[in-house]
This record gives structure tokens, C-alpha cells and sequence, in this order.
């Protein structure tokens, strides 16, 4: 046991001083219970608070009080916000795609005949929606709002297992992962409504969860 260790007040669980959330329930750590002892030497002992005594004794866990709000982010809220991204995302990309379709399809009309100028102006379209994307979700998710707009909206925030603020390449991680979670039917996503902690496929890959509050 190193200095720096607090009980969390929910579960009576041990948890990193630099945490913000409890990395067994998930319970902010803001009221976190503080350890009895410091270390004083190699044979000092930590005596843990008389919640976490009573956990780790067999004994049931202590319930949230009634009306607490929900940790995690569940499949529908996050599917939800989803959709505002979504609008957010294609109200910038559309007029810019149809901007440059009509640049490359007025180019191509003048210089050659056929379906050519068409189907580039299609994957420029594809291309720069899949950018804007990807630049959106990883720049807001890695930033101090630690979310996109619409999980913002709904009071969500993309964090690591420990409550901290994920970087910029987790965050781009946790975007294409997406991807394997959409392949498989879409069941990748599905899986928030049912794991323990509302995780997705994606954020158990990249190692991210979706708190609330």
C-alpha cells in the first residue's frame, strides 16, 4: 500500500488519490473516505474506514440512496446523443460536399463526358465526411469537456477506467473501433445496455467509459 490511497465512500473499495471516479462502481471519489494510516515504514499497517471494514468482512454492499443519479451512460441516451452529433456533424459537411461536388461536376462536364467527374465527386464526399467525424468525436472527447456536444447536451463524459481524461489517440482509437462495433450488426453497440458498466464493444477495446453526472 502506497501514500496516496482513499476508500471510496460507496463501495469501500481502494482507489488512486488522482482518481475522480471509484474504478469498482464508479461513484465519484469527491467524498472519498481517507485511509486512517499513512505509511511510516516498511511494517506500518493501513487501516481501512468502518464502511470498507464492513465490506471486506463478507458483508453486503451499502445501497446508493434512492434517487442517485445513474453512473454510466446507457445504449439509449448515448444513442441520442449520437443522433444530435450526427445532425452537428452533417450540417458542416453537407454544404462543403456539395460545394465541391458541384466544382468537380462542372470541371468534368466541360473537360470530358460520362459518369467519371460523378462518382469522383461521391468518394471526395465520403472521404471528408469520415475526416469531419473523426476529427470532431476525438477532438471533444479528448478535450476538457471530455464530449461531444450531444453527450454534453444529455450530461455524458468520456473518461479512462479510472475517471480520468482520455488523450487525443484514445480517443481516436475509441472513434474506429466504432467501426468493429457496427460490422457485427451493430451489436458492439447494443452491448452498452448490458455490461456491468454500459460499456460498448468500442470502449472496452480502447479502455473508455461513458459516465453521467
Amino acid at each position: 500500500m502506497t501514500i496516496g490511497t482513499i476508500f471510496c465512500s460507496k463501495c469501500g473499495s481502494q482507489n488512486s488519490s488522482d482518481a475522480q471516479f471509484c474504478s469498482i462502481c464508479g461513484a465519484p471519489l469527491a467524498d472519498a473516505l481517507p485511509v486512517s494510516n499513512r505509511l511510516a515504514g516498511p511494517d506500518a499497517t493501513l487501516v481501512a474506514p468502518p464502511q470498507a471494514q464492513y465490506l471486506q468482512a463478507g458483508n453486503p454492499a451499502v445501497l446508493s440512496p434512492v434517487g442517485a443519479p445513474k453512473a454510466y451512460g446507457g445504449f439509449w441516451i448515448r444513442f441520442v446523443a449520437a443522433i444530435i452529433d450526427g445532425i452537428i456533424v452533417q450540417a458542416v459537411v453537407t454544404p462543403v460536399v456539395f460545394a465541391v461536388g458541384l466544382m468537380v461536376g462542372v470541371a468534368g462536364a466541360i473537360a470530358t463526358t460520362g459518369r467519371g467527374p460523378g462518382i469522383i465527386a461521391i468518394w471526395i464526399g465520403a472521404v471528408f465526411g469520415l475526416f469531419a467525424s473523426w476529427l470532431y468525436e476525438a477532438a471533444m472527447e479528448s478535450s476538457s469537456k471530455q464530449a461531444t456536444l450531444g453527450k454534453m447536451v444529455l450530461g455524458m463524459k468520456v473518461t479512462d477506467l479510472q475517471g480520468n481524461r482520455i488523450s487525443f489517440a484514445r480517443a481516436t482509437a475509441r472513434h474506429f473501433c466504432k467501426y468493429i462495433s457496427a460490422m457485427i450488426m451493430f451489436i458492439g453497440y447494443i452491448m452498452a445496455g448490458f455490461t456491468d458498466r454500459k460499456q460498448a464493444l468500442h470502449d472496452m477495446i480502447a479502455g473508455t467509459l461513458v459516465r453521467r453526472g
